[in-house]
């Protein structure tokens, strides 16, 4: 993690006010499919979830992720997850190589 750029001086409410609407968003958007998500900019719901826990949500992987997509995420991925083709799952890969460590 960068540190000591103009983001952190980002006021934390204003912070907080913006990630609620960007996994509202999310949550509103079931058409965008983590695999897509993943593929394009290397983080889904999924990683939503674990970096609220990495930020000191106080609860497990499950209630992470039940917080992030709106409802159980078994409960999202039988509504909503549909299977990843071999492309997605490569496009994946790719993006996921991009990311920086630690993300």
């Amino acid at each position: 993690m960068v540190e000591n750029t103009p983001l952190d001086t980002l006021d934390d409410a204003i912070a907080a006010a913006a990630f609620r609407r960007l996994v509202r968003h999310l949550q509103h958007r079931h058409d965008a499919q983590n695999i897509e998500l993943m593929g394009l900019a290397g983080f889904c719901r999924n990683c939503l979830a674990d970096w609220i826990r990495d930020a000191g949500f106080p609860g497990d992987k499950a209630q992470a992720r039940a917080l992030i997509h709106g409802m159980a995420f078994e409960d999202w991925k039988d509504a909503y997850q549909s299977a990843a083709t071999p492309e997605q799952l490569a496009r994946m890969e790719e993006s996921l190589a991009k990311n920086a460590p630690g993300h």
